[in-house]
């Protein structure tokens, strides 16, 4: 969802309340519930935070807008991010001078072609991020520890 002074992005499993709200001006993360998200927010689906960048005009979310699955590793589907969006945290451009708003569209650009680049995999439930060997020689507490904490 987003409004103009937040983005909140709402887990879309079964029973979850949570809503990760990101404030556009102070850039602070914090959790709240569905009934905080204003009814005017525009709302359209991603499929996860890619994460932010900052460039000239300031500060910008990365979002997945597309996903593939191409496989699966012990029943966890693995997912490749196809297209993305790239979601500005001001809402005006009018502080940037003509090269400065110049400079802002080639890094734009810059970042848009890195993303259409395939290799952008990711998985809601297994740890890509650790070789299966590597897996395999962790504690205990380290495997029930979220993807998240890890």
């Amino acid at each position: 969802h987003i409004t103009p002074e937040k983005f909140y992005v709402e887990a879309c499993d079964d029973g979850a309340d949570d809503v990760l709200a990101i404030d556009r001006v102070s850039t602070e993360v914090t959790l709240t519930v569905k009934k905080d998200v204003p009814p005017s927010a525009v709302t359209r689906p991603i499929y996860g935070i890619l994460g932010t960048i900052r460039l000239v005009a300031g500060t910008y979310l990365v979002v997945i807008t597309k996903k593939k699955k191409v496989g699966e590793i012990f029943s966890h589907a693995i997912w490749k991010a196809t297209d993305f969006d790239i979601l500005s945290y001001k809402k005006t451009m009018l502080h940037l001078t003509d090269i400065q708003l110049q400079d802002n569209k080639v890094f734009l650009s810059m970042l848009s072609h890195v993303l259409s680049v395939d290799g952008f995999y990711f998985s809601t439930t297994y740890d890509l991020t650790h070789t299966l060997q590597r897996l395999a020689n962790t504690s205990p507490e380290f495997q029930e520890m979220s993807l998240l904490e890890r």
